[in-house]
Order: structure tokens, then C-alpha cells, then sequence
């Protein structure tokens, strides 16, 4: 260790040691961008209470938009007819998503869970689509729909994190690796809802 404060550490333990505190790669070798890939671990103040109300909640009379529901059938976004979720057009507006962009799907796995359960609506912002590190995205892989906190990594390998860490390790996938899988990512997830399945007691 006091080696490693002297002369940096070795680029042969940076991903295991990344791993393990649950950093990003980058910071940990420069310092520089974010540190956590996951939103919920930075540390943050407090923030005062809110004076209007969240963005998520609606005005009377202030417009609504209809957000498409979509899932993957054989590799490809399809729609469902008769099904979408209903936000304030001026959500999207505030985060810039454009209205032709914005659709939802359910969340198809367990691994972000209880940060975002399994089968909660989730949003995708479709222009967006250039990972932000620590950014939750939709993805397309090998033709099934997933959900992942991504983050760049050495040798701009694609690391897939997921809030579940004791059950799912991080995913790295080469460029090279990216375009044989079929791994895509689809989009910015920008808001989620879920209904608990059922009452307490």
C-alpha cells in the first residue's frame, strides 16, 4: 500500500480494485470525473426542502404525453398497441427528451433491485444514447432487453454495473465484443414507477 501512495497503482490491479470499492476505473487512476458509477453511493449535502412541487407531478390543466409502450420481440423494439404511461409534457422538456424519443418498457431483471425493482415501468429517452459514466441505460443484447448503470473503461471497454452487487459482478465487453453480442444501448432510462405487488401485513 505504501507503495502504491508512492507510485500510483499498478494498471494490472486497477479493474480488480475498482471493483471493489465500487469506483470508476478513471478516478481512481487521474482522479478525474466521477467516482462512483452508481448515483446512489456519491455522497452528496442535503438539499433544502423543496419549494414547488417535483417535476413528475402535474398542474391542472398542464399537458400530458402518452409514452409508448415497447418490448423486444425477436431482437427489435416493437410497440404495444393500447398500452403507454402518462407523463407531464414538461418533464421532458426540462430534461431536453424529445416527445418522438420517449418510450417505456418494463425493467426485465432483478439485478438493479430494490433501487429499481424488477417489472417497474421505466422511461428511455432513444436520442440518448452516449454513455455518461454512472448513467442508468436501456440496452439490447444477444436480442433481450437490459438494464445497467454503465461506465467506460480502459481500452473504452463498456462496463455494465448493476446496484445488486452481491448477486451480479460487472460486466466489461470490448468494442469488438459489443458488435458480435449484438450489445446496444437503446437509451437514457430517465424516470421509473412500480406499483408494490401487494399490501403490508
Amino acid at each position: 500500500m505504501n507503495n502504491w501512495f508512492k507510485r500510483g497503482i499498478p494498471l494490472a490491479r486497477i479493474d480488480e480494485l475498482a471493483d471493489l470499492f465500487s469506483v470508476h476505473r478513471r478516478w481512481l487512476r487521474t482522479g478525474e470525473g466521477p467516482k462512483h458509477p452508481n448515483p446512489l453511493l456519491r455522497m452528496s449535502p442535503s438539499r433544502p426542502a423543496r419549494e414547488v412541487a417535483p417535476t413528475t407531478l402535474t398542474t391542472p390543466g398542464a399537458p400530458l404525453l402518452q409514452v409508448p409502450y415497447h418490448v423486444v420481440h425477436e431482437g427489435e423494439l416493437v410497440g404495444v398497441d393500447g398500452y403507454h404511461m402518462v407523463l407531464p409534457a414538461e418533464a421532458l422538456q426540462v430534461l431536453g427528451v424529445p416527445e418522438d424519443s420517449a418510450i417505456c418498457v418494463a425493467m426485465p431483471a432483478a439485478n438493479m433491485a430494490p433501487w429499481i425493482p424488477r417489472d417497474a415501468i421505466l422511461a428511455v429517452d432513444l436520442s440518448q444514447t452516449e454513455v455518461v459514466d454512472g448513467e442508468t441505460y436501456a440496452l439490447r443484447h444477444n436480442g433481450k432487453l437490459r438494464v445497467h448503470s454503465l461506465s467506460i473503461g480502459h481500452n473504452r471497454l463498456l462496463c455494465l454495473h448493476s446496484h445488486n452487487q452481491g448477486n451480479y459482478m460487472v460486466e466489461r465487453y470490448t468494442p469488438t465484443q459489443c458488435l458480435v453480442q449484438g450489445l446496444e444501448v437503446l437509451g437514457w432510462v430517465f424516470h421509473w414507477s412500480h406499483f408494490r405487488q401487494r399490501r403490508p401485513g
